[in-house]
């Protein structure tokens, strides 16, 4: 379990280190205005994400909720976009996907990295 704390906690951290330099970038790029709809929308996608690693860390604990929370956290997010006249619906819902990329990256930074020095010369059979 230690190792899936592990890899939660960095997952957690790509994707607010992702939320960080977009929200800048979209700053930068476009408006104020626009960069904090972004980031409503990408602290959505990290609570959905932390509720989404617990739902996965209680899969073992015989738990048999579904996700509706993190369905009604999604719906919820984008009809506030859409009913609220200061929030708009494509950066929130962008934002929002932002774990999502940070997911994929994550992915591919650790398949692409070669493995410690240590492990790779470990004879096979031994632990």
């Amino acid at each position: 379990m230690a190792e899936y704390y592990q890899l939660q906690q960095n997952l957690l951290l790509t994707t607010l280190s992702f939320s960080g330099v977009i929200f800048v970038s979209v700053w930068l790029a476009y408006s104020l205005p626009i960069a904090l709809n972004y980031l409503i929308g990408a602290c959505g996608g990290v609570v959905y994400l932390r509720m989404l690693a617990k739902s996965v860390a209680n899969i073992g604990r015989g738990s048999a909720r579904l996700g509706s929370g993190r369905l009604a956290l999604v719906v919820g997010l984008v009809l506030v976009a859409t009913q609220w006249q200061q929030l708009q619906v494509v950066p929130v819902f962008l934002g929002f996907l932002t774990y999502k990329g940070a997911l994929i990256a994550y992915t591919l930074w650790t398949a692409v990295l070669p493995k410690s020095s240590s492990e790779s010369f470990q004879e096979p059979g031994s632990t």
